[in-house]
């Protein structure tokens, strides 16, 4: 399987970033990593087709807020919180207490 693409922390981009924060369903995504940790693409109780799921996971991976590996068929998702907080600082957390209101 080839690998997917995913930026480095260096090439992050704050306007990317913020765009790819700025849809509910990747905020709702987002604010599960935070809180669980590793997830698969297909979490439980997220009322999304799978076609748009996947969508919303591509433009976070390529945003560079997550980063997904290939186990077997099973594709797992992490949050990359220490390198978006290294190039944004507080900026995670800001958003992350925002969604929680």
């Amino acid at each position: 399987m080839r690998a997917l693409p995913q930026p480095q922390p260096e090439d992050f981009d704050l306007a990317t970033v913020l765009h790819a924060l700025g849809d509910p369903v990747r905020l709702e995504l987002l604010r599960r990593l935070a809180a669980e940790g590793e997830t698969t693409c297909s979490p439980e109780g997220v009322a999304v087709p799978r076609s748009t799921l996947s969508n919303h996971w591509r433009i976070l991976r390529e945003a560079g807020i997550t980063s997904t590996r290939v186990s077997g068929k099973t594709r797992l998702v992490t949050l990359r919180r220490d390198e978006l907080d290294a190039r944004f600082p507080r900026l995670l957390g800001a958003v992350l207490d925002g969604a929680a209101d």
